[in-house]
Parts: structure tokens; C-alpha cells; sequence
């Protein structure tokens, strides 16, 4: 009791985190309760969550950068609505229409009904964007501006070969370099992949379809470096953006390897003079004459990790310009990306284990 005489109540919510028992083990999720939020601080923003995308957690580099902990807070994609704004919060006030990434810091997990957020990780929602569309859609446009604004330089006229240009990030990779006038190349890795990118077109009613072409690699008869050189007069391409590679030959490589994946070999066969090659494999182990392949093309192989961005406080304008630009972009149908149906919070556990195990084609969003 106050001394008001007005009884204090306890607004319990659930929120969605991971577990990882042993190293190599596979996580675990769980719904657990969480009590109130305490007060705002100067600079946090009280957001009511709408709709928060699932992303893989990565836990390797979790553990590297000393952020590993019993239970990690899941769901870092955030769209909703600002209840309260910290006394020192410039950008926000309450009913604006906000969305955002988490730090990979955070103590909240963005599958939770109300969170607090520091405001210098959200922007505006456009309003004609809708909830899901707008969580959905914000980490694959940071990895695409990141990968072909920041590491490549694409520019209009250049090639780009996108690969799985039907998964959510390759959909809105081959977007934005159509966008910025690139002639984009991409691999299917099903007949149903395939259909799916030949049917892709501009915004705005345009006939020509955004990928110049489309090469099937489900059958693994197609070889992806003659097709490249072959589409491009046999210069070969200027960007490549990669969905992983085989780095070994097919007996060598584990079982788990998907034999869908080009092998290193081919990417740097099919790189024209001067190409950059950007890419997702970590572990990516280049032998001399690799280098010396590389190294007689001019050519340049970058790694994309889109969470640089907040590791540095320097980038932080940059950042938010990147979301500013994903959101107008999505505001005005350039982006349309590749969401699977909203998902209720009761099935936010198993949707999770499904992304987690990399088995979703197509963006998990839980909408609130």
C-alpha cells in the first residue's frame, strides 16, 4: 500500500531467451516472466513492442567479446510505440512510431510486450509501413547497405552476383544494388527459389525483372563461375556477396556443409580485375595461391559483420542514417522483403529453434 493508500501492482510479462548448457550444445529457449520495468533513465525510451523479428543468435561471438551469460535475451528487431522518454531524450515522444535494433548488450529481449530502449538505437517508423514489415526488414537492410553501400562501392553499371538471392537478406541485397543500377546475377537453391527471383521487379510497375539472371544450382550440374563469366563476356563480376562457401573439397567437407555452396575456387575464378568479394564465412582460409589469384586481379575480399556498427560509438551517425534510409526505402516499395506470416507469442519458442537451426526461408516475425 501507498502512502497514497493506493495498492502498488506488479505487471508480470513474459519474455523470450536462450540457453546454452554446455559449448557446441545446441540452445534452448524459454518464455520466461519478467516483473516491471524499472524507472526510465535520462536517455531511454519506453517502447510497447509490436512486432520483433528472430535472427540466428550467434553465441561464438557472444562468447568472444565476453557478453556470454546464463540466459541470453532473444529477438533484437524491434518495431512499436514510445510510452515515456527518459528527462535528456531529444529524438522521441510518447505515441511516436519507432523501430530498431538491440545492442548485442542489451538486458531486454525485444519478444517481451514493453522494453526499454537507449535512443540513440531507434528511429522513426514510417506510418504507411506496417509493424512486421518494419522489424522484418531493418538488420537485412543494414547487412545490404553494409555489404554493397560500405564494403563494395556499388555503383550504377557494375555486376553483382548475389548469392541464395532468395533468402530475406539475399531478397533485399539484390534490391538495393538494383536500386543504385547494378546488374545483379543470383543463385536459386530450389526450383521454388528460382520461380521466386525471376518474378521480382522494380517498384513502380516496371516490366524488366531485377535479376538478369537467375542460375539454379539445386541439381549441382550448373557451374556458377562459367555461368558468371558468360553473363558477363567473360570479364567476370565486380561484387560478390556470398552466402558461404565450401572451403575444402566435397569429400573433405563435414556433412553439414551445404554442397548448394560454391567452393572458394569458384568465387575467385569468376571475380573480374578489381572485384571485391564480400563474404559470411568467418572461417574463410585462403591458401597462397589463392592470394596470388586475388592478388593478380587487383581483387579484394572484405567480411561482413553488420554488428560493427554499434561496437563503436564513432559509427553511430552513420547508423541511424541506415535505418532512416531502410525505413523510406520500405516506405516507398523498394524494399518488399521475404516475411513468412506473423507469429503469435505462444509459438515464439519453436519459431525460434526453427531460425536458430537455420531451417527458415523466410523472415520469423512475432507480432504483438
Amino acid at each position: 500500500m501507498s502512502q497514497f493508500g493506493c495498492c502498488v501492482f506488479q505487471v508480470t510479462m513474459k519474455a523470450l531467451y536462450g540457453q546454452q548448457n554446455s559449448p557446441g550444445e545446441e540452445m534452448t529457449f524459454v518464455l520466461q516472466e519478467r516483473e516491471n520495468l524499472p524507472a526510465c533513465r535520462d536517455h531511454d525510451v519506453k517502447v510497447q513492442v509490436r512486432a520483433c523479428a528472430l535472427s540466428w543468435v550467434d553465441t561464438k561471438l557472444l562468447s568472444e567479446i565476453k557478453l556470454k551469460k546464463e540466459l541470453v535475451p532473444v529477438g533484437r528487431e524491434i518495431s512499436g510505440v514510445v510510452l515515456e522518454v527518459g528527462s535528456k531524450v531529444t529524438f522521441f515522444q510518447p505515441d511516436d512510431e519507432v523501430v530498431g535494433i538491440l545492442p548485442l548488450d542489451s538486458e531486454e529481449s525485444g519478444v517481451c510486450e514493453i522494453i526499454l530502449v537507449h535512443e540513440h538505437y531507434l528511429v522513426h517508423k514510417p506510418e504507411k509501413v506496417c509493424w512486421a514489415e518494419a522489424a522484418g526488414t531493418v538488420r537485412d537492410g543494414l547487412r545490404a547497405y553494409t555489404a554493397l553501400h560500405y564494403l563494395a562501392q556499388v555503383s550504377p553499371g557494375t555486376s553483382v552476383l548475389v548469392l541464395d538471392g532468395a533468402s530475406p537478406f539475399g531478397t533485399i541485397a539484390i534490391q538495393l544494388a538494383q536500386h543504385r543500377g547494378a546488374k545483379v546475377i543470383s543463385t536459386a537453391h530450389s526450383l521454388e527459389d528460382k520461380q521466386y527471383l525471376e518474378r521480382l521487379r522494380p517498384a513502380g510497375g516496371v516490366r524488366q525483372p531485377l535479376v538478369a539472371r537467375v542460375i539454379d544450382v539445386s541439381h549441382g550440374k550448373i557451374d556458377v563461375a562459367e555461368s558468371c563469366l558468360e553473363e558477363t563476356g567473360g570479364l567476370g563480376v565486380d561484387i560478390v556477396l556470398d552466402a558461404g562457401v565450401r572451403l575444402y573439397s566435397a569429400e573433405d567437407e563435414p556433412a553439414s556443409k551445404s554442397q548448394l555452396l560454391p567452393h572458394k575456387h569458384d568465387i575467385i575464378t569468376l571475380l573480374g580485375v578489381g572485384g571485391r568479394w564480400i563474404t559470411t564465412e568467418r572461417n574463410l582460409q585462403l591458401d597462397p595461391p589463392d592470394s596470388h589469384s586475388l592478388f593478380l586481379k587487383g581483387a579484394t575480399v572484405s567480411f561482413l559483420n553488420d554488428e560493427i556498427w554499434n561496437l563503436s560509438n564513432v559509427q553511430q551517425g552513420k547508423y541511424l542514417t541506415i535505418l532512416e534510409d531502410i525505413m523510406e526505402k520500405l516506405s516507398n516499395s523498394i524494399f518488399r522483403p521475404q516475411l513468412d506470416e506473423p507469429i503469435p507469442l505462444y509459438e515464439a519458442k519453436v519459431s525460434m529453434e526453427i531460425v536458430q537451426k537455420n531451417q527458415a526461408r523466410k523472415r520469423q516475425v512475432i507480432q504483438f
